[in-house]
């Protein structure tokens, strides 16, 4: 198998894998959604202690340290991806699947305006159409919810912060996911210790089979991390671009034929506006890769790659 393929059979796998987290989360209930990131946090970084172990990477950690820089934006990146964590976690968990599979749709439109407003980026004009058709979107799902999608929201948000702060790193995926695992974890181990201490620690009094479950949650974590770290090095960023499209598709169809969520026409309505301010912010940014060579703005390539929105789940 050439690399080419084996990089596209990775980046399918991660997406997909992301993807079918709806089905996973479930799993862990009655443990709820703050306990259960509490045990995410802890066994993704056992797991990624062990993982430093086996490749000798722990010197990477003490240069992330030893830069300031990355230092505080690795740890503005692990508080807001325990925040994205938390709000997927809970909406899965409390029957907002579509409102999550929205939130990681509009992300890349999200990662562009945060271009414009924190890097002072200048857009070009089918990037502004696409952000003005997303805007629309937004303004006929909250019609229908009578809210805001907050979910969607904040995931969109959160992750395109994320992404933001993390290429301000460079940091490896292994790297990376434990740092960021560091700076949660004592949250994390307090949450759990007072948890027990009150008596209200579900997930040690359901049994060693659900604690054994809790501690999936770390592989569930790295895995598609892995592969989508696989993938990245092997195939060009506007081919993964695309194929991070597949994980809130797979979340859209099993919100509606899995766990059948409503699905009335004015939310049909706003999810084809989403859909459309995705094909022409694709569209537009693989036509700006491909001017990189002859570019006729100083900035297209690099909008474009923000574009992609690309970062963990």
């Amino acid at each position: 198998m050439s690399e080419d393929r084996r990089g596209l059979l990775l980046g399918v796998l991660a997406f997909g894998l992301w993807g079918l987290f709806p089905l996973y989360w479930p799993l862990l209930e009655p443990t709820d959604a703050a306990e259960i990131l509490a045990h995410r946090v802890v066994w993704s970084l056992v797991l990624m202690v062990v993982l430093l172990l086996v490749l000798r990477r722990w010197s990477a950690l003490r240069v992330m340290w030893a830069q300031t820089r990355v230092r505080y934006a690795m740890m503005g990146a692990g508080v807001v991806i325990g925040l994205n964590w938390f709000t997927y976690i809970w909406g899965v968990n409390n029957g907002h699947v579509l409102e999550t599979s929205l939130g990681y749709y509009i992300n890349p439109l999200v990662t562009v305006l945060l271009a414009v407003a924190v890097l002072g980026e200048r857009l070009r004009r089918w990037q502004w159409v696409a952000l003005t058709i997303a805007g629309t979107a937004v303004i006929v799902l909250s019609l229908q919810l009578g809210r805001p999608p907050w979910i969607s929201l904040v995931l969109a948000f959160s992750f395109g912060t994320y992404g933001l702060l993390k290429k301000q790193t460079a940091a490896g995926p292994v790297e990376g996911l434990t740092y960021e695992a560091l700076v949660l974890v004592p949250f994390a181990v307090g949450y759990l210790v007072w948890l027990s201490y009150v008596a209200k620690a579900s997930g040690w009094s359901h049994g060693v089979d659900h604690v054994a479950l809790l501690a999936t949650t770390g592989v569930v974590t790295a895995l598609p991390l892995l592969c989508f770290a696989g993938a990245a090095n092997r195939i060009p960023l506007a081919t993964l671009g695309l194929l991070q499209y597949i994980a809130p598709t797979v979340q859209f169809f099993l919100g509606v034929f899995v766990f059948h969520e409503s699905m009335p026409a004015i939310r049909w309505v706003g999810f084809a506006f989403v859909w459309l301010a995705l094909i022409i912010l694709t569209i537009d940014s693989i036509a700006a890769i491909r001017r990189r060579t002859h570019p006729t703005t100083a900035g297209d390539a690099t909008v474009a790659e923000k574009s992609t929105g690309l970062a963990v789940r």
